[in-house]
C-alpha cells in the first residue's frame, strides 16, 4: 500500500465519520442590487451556491476555468430561474496571468462587489505544477486564491458591507504548512499536499480578518461537509470510496448550505475570522489557530506572487 493510498483511506475514514446531514440556511434574505463573484461556479457545490444566490436577485459572476462548462451551468441556472442574472468569466487560478488579466477585465466592467466566494480547488491530484511552477494545490486552493483577493479587496472594501468566504476542508485537521517544502519537491504526497492547502485556507481567512478589522468587510472560512461531486476525480481511490459510500454523502445543495450561510445569514454580519461547518461554528485544528504560522505564511505568499499586501 502506498504512502498517497494510506493517507486517503485516513482523510476519507475521519471525513464520513464527522459527516452530519444537517446545516441548512435557513435565512430568507435577497440580494437585490448585490454583487457576487464565486469560484469553481460550474459544478458541485459551486453551481449549487450561484443558484441559491440567484434565486435570492443576486447578479453572479461565475469565474470558470472552464468556460464551456461553466456556460452550460448558467444555462440551467436560467432554466430554474428564467429571471436570473448570471455571467460566465475564464478565470484558471494555476495562472497568475489569468488571474491577474480576470481582476483587471473585473475591476473595469463591475464597479461593485458585495461577497466574493473562494470556492474553487484540487483534491489528491498527482504531482503537478501550475503555470508559475508552484505545487498544484497550494498553488490553486491557497495562492490563487490569495492572489485574486488581494486584487478585489479594494473593491470589496468600497462596496462595503461586503463578504469573502473562503472553502476549506476538515482536512485541515491534517495540515501542515510545510514552509521548508511548501511545493513538495522533496518528498510528494498528494493526500498531505491537499491537507496543506486546506490548512492555508483557514490561517490565510483568520489573518486577512485581522487586517480588515474596521472595514466593514467579514471573511469566514468553511467545511462544506464530505460532498459526493467530482472533486475526487484524480484519485481512483478516492473514486471508488465515494461511490461505495454515496449514501451516505451530502449532495452538492447540502454541500452548499454552509457557504450561503456565510454569505448571506443577518445574525454574521460582524463576524469575522472563524470557521463554519452545517451552519454552525466549527472546531479549528491547533496549528490553524497559531498567529505565527498565519503571518509567516501570509509575508511567504506574497513573496512568491510577487506582491506587496499590507
Amino acid at each position: 500500500m502506498t504512502r498517497d493510498t494510506r493517507s486517503g483511506i485516513l482523510v476519507v475514514h475521519y471525513l464520513f465519520l464527522k459527516y452530519a446531514a444537517g446545516g441548512v440556511c435557513k435565512s430568507t434574505s435577497r440580494l437585490d442590487g448585490k454583487t457576487v463573484l464565486i469560484t469553481g461556479a460550474n459544478t458541485g457545490i459551486g453551481k449549487e451556491t450561484a443558484l441559491d444566490l440567484a434565486m435570492r436577485g443576486a447578479r453572479v459572476i461565475m469565474a470558470c476555468r472552464d468556460v464551456e462548462k461553466g456556460e452550460e451551468a448558467a444555462a440551467s441556472i436560467r432554466a430554474a430561474n428564467p429571471k436570473a442574472q448570471v455571467e460566465v468569466r475564464e478565470l484558471d487560478l494555476a495562472d497568475t496571468c489569468s488571474i491577474r488579466a480576470f481582476a483587471q477585465k473585473f475591476l473595469r466592467e463591475v464597479n461593485q462587489l458585495h461577497i466574493l466566494i473562494n470556492n474553487a480547488g484540487v483534491m489528491m491530484c498527482p504531482y503537478t505544477k501550475t503555470v508559475d511552477g508552484f505545487e498544484m494545490h497550494i498553488g490553486v486552493n491557497h495562492l490563487g486564491h490569495f492572489l485574486l483577493t488581494s486584487l478585489l479587496i479594494g473593491l470589496l472594501k468600497r462596496s462595503a458591507p461586503a463578504r469573502i468566504v473562503v472553502v476549506s476542508s476538515l482536512a485541515h485537521n491534517f495540515g501542515w504548512i510545510r514552509f521548508h517544502d511548501l511545493h513538495s519537491q522533496g518528498s510528494y504526497n498528494s493526500g498531505l499536499a491537499y491537507c496543506q492547502s486546506k490548512l492555508a485556507n483557514v490561517l490565510f481567512t483568520r489573518e486577512l480578518a485581522c487586517r480588515l478589522k474596521g472595514t466593514n468587510v467579514t471573511v469566514n472560512s468553511v467545511h462544506p461537509g464530505t460532498v459526493n461531486s467530482d472533486l475526487t476525480r484524480h484519485s481512483t481511490l478516492m473514486t471508488i470510496l465515494f461511490t461505495v459510500f454515496s449514501m451516505f454523502l451530502k449532495t452538492p445543495r447540502e454541500g452548499a448550505q454552509t457557504s450561503i450561510y456565510c454569505a448571506i445569514a443577518e445574525e454574521l454580519h460582524s463576524i469575522s475570522g472563524k470557521h463554519f461547518s452545517d451552519c454552525t461554528p466549527a472546531f479549528v485544528a491547533p496549528q490553524g489557530r497559531s498567529e505565527e504560522t498565519a503571518r509567516r505564511l501570509w509575508d511567504v505568499s506574497c513573496e512568491l506572487l510577487g506582491i506587496e499586501w499590507d
